[in-house]
């Protein structure tokens, strides 16, 4: 058998599998059937019998925010010095012998070298494959708005030199054609946008700093935040979106119960609100910044008690970085808080959750009787969670107007409670964890769906996500096709010598 009939049998066998496997690497939101919710499913016209009903059209929901989560980006902190010597073993050879030197080469300089090339590999890799979750995910689904939940970066202890590097890989690379939110929004007043008109927003990248971006309380300085603030975008702002028109309704009127007017109601908007949470508990490293995120806060819990009921179509979809408080066993991370020593400020070295307190006090404002609907995403925990928080009286039955039991903060998960959520003797507020984005996570996004529902008067928010798989997957699948390419052509470049030499052949055997 020739070389050619080797290479290209296999190249010929291969073909299958090589069309099949890049089919989903690049079309793996079709195939799953990735989508974001819909605010109304269409139906199929019906002609049976003397009624016949029309079609539907699918009602799509006005805002589509694809969710992503830590990142994480590495560097050149996890690679190795690139001043040391290329093989330290051999500069030794004069004090440790010739044969020292060499073991030492052998055993540990060459592998060390190998390890580091592996390493700026798995680094150039793991960006193409992040870069590929969100440039497919934004090709298939087509969302208005984009967040990244947090930990963009690997670490906060990077120098400035370092944190440009990864920044700049960012932009380029893995969000390639996403753009900063500039000041302009960050730092303005402005009123609410009109959900048509700006296209831009599509492209725009919502960026929550977390804590591998600025740290913890115990170690947010303002070079830190400054930083992230000059390539990201503020860690503290708020914008808002509403409808192109009011809608009418009626509603039943209250000096009159039975008779009904006609009302203009007012327009729904939809605030977005960026919040750190990196230092919004205590003790931090520095006061003056954890007081800069609770003094955005407070305006905004003084903003949501003075406006009850002002606006009663305004909605609002809080993203931060760290989860709010919840007991062990609802989600992956249990509460959990670490300090660093007193000698080095005693401030928060780590922690899972936010307290018992803080959550609280959100969640209590973010559910004041008066507001149309509102959501918290963040990340942090990599396995991600769907959770629901809620204000429950334990001794106040159903209808009543006055609470006569004890007020009790609880959690759980949502898809335990979601059937009893409409109850109003249950106040609470969907929180949803987004999964990792990272490979081992398995390239997870978030797809939130936000529209106003009419006749409930009520911003609705549903949620799915999309997973592509590990990494292993985009490797293997690009190095398979890169193979069977391989195959065939060097199958080719063979059967077009095997053909040479056997003109040769023929050409002797003529002449003889």
């Amino acid at each position: 058998m020739r070389p050619s009939d080797i290479f290209l049998s296999a190249f010929r066998f291969l073909i299958p599998p090589a069309l099949i496997l890049p089919a989903y690497v690049y079309l793996y939101p079709a195939l799953q059937g990735c989508s974001f919710p819909v605010a109304s499913p269409g139906e199929a016209a019906c002609y049976f019998g003397d009624t016949p009903r029309p079609a539907v059209e699918v009602e799509i929901a006005p805002i589509r925010l694809l969710t992503l989560a830590d990142p994480q980006l590495e560097g050149d902190s996890s690679l190795p010095d690139p001043d040391a010597p290329l093989f330290p073993g051999l500069g030794r050879w004069r004090e440790d012998g010739m044969q020292r030197a060499v073991i030492g080469l052998v055993a540990e300089d060459v592998p060390r070298l190998l390890a580091g090339y592996r390493k700026r590999l798995d680094l150039w890799g793991n960006d193409l494959y992040l870069a590929h979750v969100y440039r497919t995910m934004m090709w298939w689904t087509d969302p208005t708005h984009t967040v990244v939940l947090g930990d963009l970066l690997g670490s906060q202890w990077i120098d400035d030199a370092e944190f440009e590097k990864r920044s700049d890989r960012f932009w380029n690379t893995v969000f390639r054609g996403g753009h900063k939110i500039g000041r302009d929004v960050t730092e303005s007043s402005r009123e609410a946008e009109v959900l048509s008109w700006n296209k831009a927003w599509k492209h725009r990248i919502i960026a929550v700093a977390g804590n591998h971006d600025i740290g913890y309380a115990g170690d947010i300085n303002p070079q830190r935040i400054e930083r992230f603030e000059k390539h990201f975008g503020s860690v503290n702002w708020q914008t808002k979106f509403r409808l192109n028109a009011s809608i009418p309704r009626f509603q039943q009127s209250r000096w009159n119960p039975i008779g009904s007017i006609f009302q203009e109601a007012a327009v729904p908007e939809l605030q977005i609100t960026v919040l750190n949470s990196m230092n919004l508990d205590s003790p931090a490293w520095d006061d003056n910044l954890r007081q800069q995120s609770l003094a955005f806060w407070n305006q905004l819990s003084n903003k949501l008690r003075t406006d009850s009921g002002a606006n009663e179509a305004t909605g609002h979809i809080v993203l931060t970085h760290i989860p709010l408080h919840k007991k062990a066993g609802i989600c992956v991370d249990p509460p959990y808080f670490s300090y660093f020593p007193a000698d080095q400020g005693g401030g928060i070295r780590e922690q899972n959750h936010l307290s018992e307190a803080i959550s609280l006090e959100m969640v209590s404002n973010l559910t004041r009787s008066g507001h149309a609907g509102a959501i918290v995403l963040n990340g942090h925990d990599h396995e991600g969670c769907d959770t629901y928080h809620y204000l429950y009286h334990d001794h106040n039955p159903p209808g009543e107007d006055v609470y006569v039991g004890h007020l009790e903060f609880r959690a759980a998960r949502w898809r335990d409670v979601a059937k009893d959520r409409t109850e109003d003797w249950i106040q609470g507020i969907r929180e949803i964890t987004v999964r990792s984005m990272m490979g081992e996570y398995g390239g997870n996004a978030g797809l939130l769906s936000a529209w106003f529902d009419e006749d409930a008067a009520q911003w609705r928010f549903e949620y799915a996500s999309c997973m592509f798989g590990v990494q292993h997957i985009w490797w293997g699948v690009h190095i398979f096709v890169l193979v069977e390419v391989g195959l065939g052509l060097v199958g080719a470049v063979c059967w077009i010598l095997e053909r040479r030499e056997d003109g040769r052949v023929l050409e002797k055997m003529k002449k003889a």
